[in-house]
């Protein structure tokens, strides 16, 4: 498939700096889509813990590099993720990972905050989950129409949809 790629635009796959393109391109697509292979129930592993602490947690500017499923091109960025806990909380290591985890499939950024939300949502059971996503996606500043915009989307569940004054604390937060 590269193979043909690159003649469809011109290029000789034969030659010294393209021989092992095909397979650098099968290793790095593999490794970029391993949020596939994996189950998310794994990254938890002995990192949910009883809690009485019931107050917003939050773990803002996390890294995220993804693929855009409509381009394959990536689209990468920072997110922001936090929870009131209503009886347990999580190793905070863990948030960056779960993100990382979504990151790691063909995505739509909307998708992958909705993602990360309901995950958060099933397997701590809090009072609510609030995810914002800025990402900055190469299908569009690297086509014709050249735009470095930014592209903010949320993803807010149980309490953080409810009360507009949590919304407005978690917001207030990761500014």
């Amino acid at each position: 498939m590269v193979e043909r790629l690159l003649v469809h635009i011109g290029e000789e796959p034969g030659r010294q700096g393209l021989r092992e393109t095909p397979k650098r391109y099968a290793e790095m697509i593999t490794q970029l889509t391993a949020g596939y292979r994996q189950d998310p129930q794994e990254l938890l592993k002995n990192a949910v813990f009883p809690a009485t602490y019931d107050q917003m947690i939050v773990v803002r500017d996390i890294s995220f590099y993804s693929l855009c499923e409509h381009h394959i091109i990536p689209f990468f960025g920072k997110a922001h993720v936090g929870y009131i806990p209503d009886g347990r909380v999580i190793g905070m290591s863990k948030i960056p990972q779960i993100v990382e985890h979504f990151a790691r499939k063909l995505q739509l950024q909307e998708r992958m905050g909705e993602e990360i939300a309901d995950f958060l949502m099933s397997v701590l059971k809090p009072k609510g989950v609030g995810v914002v996503l800025e990402g900055f996606h190469l299908c569009m500043a690297m086509r014709d129409w050249q735009k470095d915009a930014k592209l903010v989307t949320s993803a807010v569940k149980g309490i953080f949809r409810s009360d507009p004054r949590t919304r407005a604390e978690f917001l207030q937060l990761i500014e």
